[in-house]
């Protein structure tokens, strides 16, 4: 029998793929036949969303503009939060006790079949009314984004102690707005699991603003339940499971199916009262707690700063470089590496671009995601086997779907997409036509779908699309001129990409692990490694695996609250923090390395503030705004750029006088860069090279020396004049010999040269290179008579301007560099830094430090103008503490040690 029933049930598999096969070439033969006459799928296959006649996030490239409240005077606000002032207020200062007695009158209550469906704008008024007189009440949504380019909330559950209310957003899109007063009002509490999201989705669809937010699973973070999982909850706190496959079903759909009305009401209903009991578990736990030493430890408190610091997020449409650009970025690491990407020649890499351009234009025409329009693999196969022809093109696509789940015969997708066959004739010819510019695939695309004979209709989300057309990223690809390819913009895209794939994080810069003080409260987010020294030494313990998270076994010696630093306690995006570039990305440091390395310690070991991620092309703008704004440290303080001129001591002739040896110094000096440069030369190239141009590097050298003649010796001696130990094991693995064993002792010491910084200057010895980069001389483009212009005093009499900081510092009288310093560099800017830190801290202390900081933080901001910045990163900032260091006490040896 059971032989049989195998039988049957194979004879019924193999059947119904055979249908499903049949049907579907049934369904392209007939889409093919009418591709070639028929209009866009559109025109009879309308989608619920084309009613809307209010969207606040189109398909556009135009960013997304927040809700201008009335009162406002900021002309920025509609880029701000709305709401920023009424939510920090929240976080600093929380009604704890209110949140206790609130939720300590809900009961579990078994969910009946009483519900109230909202689909009018006079009970969406009532509903109104009703919660704004609640003093707490469960939210949840439904998204729907298969077709849909950006997604839009199709369903939200309100839940109060009384009633469940089902909101059709569908019907109510454009008068939603009416709930943002109660959403926005701080004395109701607003109950979600899990809300990152539906924070967003609230503002992106609606402009409505949550605050005053309890989050179940922040909560759970805090507790360290083994899940935060709503059904994890659901099923502990109520005995109740809930099938979250429903999850993805379309919640577009009218009526809704039983099954899918009750999962919604599910998520809303029992929310409150796990809520309550998530309360009460914060609530004995901050009693057990409460004979510890600090005697304030408030795991509630931190819940309910935790779930309101989601408020403070604010939805931003993602916009690339290019249509498609992201998308084929992905494809190449994860298909085309996995078949050999470095040997995927440039005319696939090229397709590839052009589909993922042109699947992206129909995604925002015609309102679909970009997988329902063509999938990742259907454009790897297409590239692959480079498929022309209309009837391959489709079977190319049907077979890598099929391939990607062979067993998914009821899938939702169709393969091709309507898309696909309503514009398969323009998909023909973009593959076909591959020397054609890639820039005017957009512009030809959109006027053939929505121009004025278009095939496409026009709707509220593709109108902008059409009408900003002039606004969308310009391509970075070569453009020609006459047929004739530029060649500086082609060395130019060249020297970019290499410098990306060379100097670009290859991994994540932020794990956003946490590390939890022993009462549970988040102190900071850090890196594995940091984690890993912790556990290394069994300082804490694991309290979650993804992402990891510890416990510390010992009292931290500072906490985030206590210098006012929620900027630590705040997970970041691995994005440039000015576009939101999020293929690649460097790190750059806002305080310069020259400054910064030469603070007390007290304020140079906690940076991370000051440590931002930016892409290549907003690096390069930051850093040309940081070497400017340094020129005009320079001529503000009197302290040049760069030493002048070094010249060796024990050969330079000496006048008798005071002032001989600078005058000497003066005659017989040179640049360092010019030394350096003309030894390496006449080190590797001097026998090949003409004799006039020999000479005239020999001259130089000699300069050094005093004018006498010179060996091989002393071109060594004066290529190392100024290497740090860094420097120099860095050339010396570079060069493949230890050059220091050749090297005289006077020059390992650093004792036999002297370096001339202007014309006034004091003589300066045992100078070394600092950890910094010898093309950060070359980046600012000055000549020699240039950086001279720069050091002379006529250029650095004007007065410092006092606005910059709220200082005025004075004109620096001397320039004498101290000895003994391991960490100054004659190519950088070491020195300068050394000059000006020493200055401000004499003149000013710490408090002048502080200042400065905030001086190059202003610079940064105005340069590149950063929108994704984490929260509570601030211009201001004291940089008193890093949290990424705590301090454990020992009490028997009465000492600490510290992990930084």
């Amino acid at each position: 029998m059971e032989y049989k029933d195998k039988v049957r049930i194979a004879v019924a598999v193999a059947s119904l793929a055979a249908i499903s096969i049949f049907f579907t070439r049934q369904y392209r033969r007939r889409g093919k036949q009418k591709c070639l006459t028929s209009k866009c799928y559109l025109h009879s296959d309308s989608k619920p969303q084309f009613a809307f006649k209010r969207v606040l996030a189109d398909n556009s490239f135009s960013q997304f503009k927040h809700l201008k409240l009335p009162n406002s005077n900021n002309e920025m606000s509609s880029n701000l939060h709305p709401y920023e002032r009424e939510i920090t207020a929240f976080i600093e200062n929380p009604r704890v006790e209110f949140e206790f007695d609130m939720y300590s009158s809900i009961d579990l209550k078994e969910m009946n079949d009483v519900y109230v469906w909202v689909e009018t704008e006079s009970q969406l008024k009532e509903l109104a009314d009703a919660l704004s007189k609640e003093r707490f009440f469960a939210v949840d949504t439904e998204q729907h984004s298969l077709r849909c380019f950006l997604g839009f909330t199709a369903l939200i559950q309100i839940s109060t102690q009384k009633e469940d209310y089902l909101l059709d957003t569908i019907a109510l899109h454009d008068a939603m707005a009416i709930l943002n007063p109660v959403f926005a009002e701080p004395n109701i509490c607003k109950v979600f699991h899990g809300a990152d999201n539906d924070v967003l989705w609230l503002q992106r669809d609606f402009h409505i603003y949550v605050v005053n937010l309890f989050d179940t699973a922040k909560a759970c973070e805090v507790l360290s339940k083994p899940q935060k999982s709503l059904a994890y909850l659901l099923e502990t706190y109520c005995g109740v499971a809930t099938n979250k496959l429903l999850q993805r079903e379309d919640w577009r759909q009218r009526p809704l199916s039983v099954e899918m009305l009750h999962y919604a009401r599910t998520d809303a209903h029992y929310l409150l009262y796990i809520a309550g009991c998530l309360i009460a578990e914060l609530k004995q736990q901050d009693n057990d707690n409460s004979t510890h030493p600090d005697g304030k430890l408030h795991l509630t408190l931190e819940a309910i700063r935790r779930s309101n610091m989601t408020c403070l997020q604010l939805y931003t449409k993602e916009v690339e470089d290019f249509p498609g650009e992201s998308a084929a970025s992905s494809i190449f690491s994860r298909h085309l590496n996995g078949q050999g990407g470095s040997s995927v020649s440039c005319e696939i890499q090229d397709l590839v671009r052009r589909l993922c351009t042109w699947r992206e234009l129909m995604a925002r025409v015609h309102d679909e995601s970009l997988r329902f329009v063509l999938s990742d693999q259907a454009i790897v196969s297409i590239a692959d086997k480079f498929a022309t022809e209309p009837t391959e093109i489709c079977d190319t696509i049907a077979q890598a779907d099929v391939n990607v789940d062979p067993m998914n015969l009821n899938s939702a997708l169709p393969s091709p997409s309507p898309v696909v066959y309503s514009h398969l004739d323009d998909l023909c010819c973009l593959i076909q036509e591959s020397k054609s510019d890639i820039d005017n695939i957009f512009s030809v695309l959109l006027q053939k779908c929505l121009g004025t004979n278009g095939s496409c209709p026009l709707s509220v989300y593709n109108y902008a699309l059409l009408v900003n057309c002039d606004m969308r990223p310009t391509n970075r690809s070569v453009l020609k001129r006459n047929g004739v390819k530029n060649s500086r913009q082609v060395a130019r895209k060249a020297s970019r990409e290499l410098f990306v794939q060379k100097f670009s994080c290859k991994s994540p810069v932020y794990h956003n692990c946490r590390i939890y003080a022993n009462d549970g409260r988040l102190l900071c987010y850090c890196d594995k490694r940091k984690l890993e020294w912790y556990l290394n030494r069994e300082l804490a313990k694991l309290v979650d695996d993804n992402p990891p998270a510890i416990m510390l076994l010992f009292e931290p010696k500072g906490r985030p609250e206590d210098e006012d630093n929620d900027f630590y306690i705040q997970s970041k995006k691995n994005i440039c923090v000015s576009c939101g570039e999020g293929n690649h990305y460097l790190r750059y440091r806002i305080i310069p390395s020259c400054y910064r390395m030469h603070f007390p310690e007290h304020l140079k070991s906690h940076r991370s503030h000051d440590i931002v991620l930016l892409c290549v092309d907003c690096h390069e703008i930051a850093h040309a705004a940081a070497e400017k704004h340094k020129k005009e440290v320079a001529a503000e303080f009197g302290i040049p750029l760069f030493v002048r001129k070094v010249v060796d001591s024990r050969e330079a002739p000496v006048i008798p006088g005071p002032t001989s040896s600078v005058i000497n110094a003066e005659e017989a000096g040179v640049s360092p860069l010019q030394l350096r440069t003309a030894a390496m030369a006449l080190l590797r190239h001097g026998p090949r090279m003409p004799p006039r141009r020999r000479e005239e590097l020999t001259q130089i050298v000699a300069q050094y020396y005093g004018g006498r003649e010179i060996t091989e010796e002393d071109l060594k001696r004066a290529l190392l004049v100024g290497m740090s130990p860094h420097e120099r094991r860095r050339y010396e693995k570079k060069d493949g010999s230890r050059t220091t064993e050749a090297e005289p002792t006077g020059v390992q010491d650093d004792k036999d040269y002297v370096a001339v910084t202007d014309s006034d200057s004091s003589v300066c010895s045992n100078l070394q290179v600092a950890a910094v980069s010898a093309t950060a001389y070359k980046d600012t483009n000055l000549d020699e008579s240039e950086i001279s212009a720069i050091n002379t005093c006529e250029n650095c009499e004007r007065s410092p301007p006092k606005e910059a900081v709220g200082i005025n510092y004075p004109r620096h009288e001397g320039s004498a560099l101290p000895a003994n310093n391991s960490k100054l560099s004659l190519l950088g800017h070491g020195p300068h830094g050394k000059q000006v830190v020493e200055h401000i801290l004499q003149e000013y202390g710490d408090d002048g430090i502080h200042q400065f900081c905030q001086r190059w933080r202003q610079v940064f901001v105005e340069a590149v103008h950063p929108r994704f910045l984490p929260a509570g990163w601030d211009v201001r900032h004291s940089g008193k503490r890093d949290f990424g260091e705590f301090s454990v006490y020992n009490p028997a040896k009465n000492t600490s040690t510290a992990k930084g």
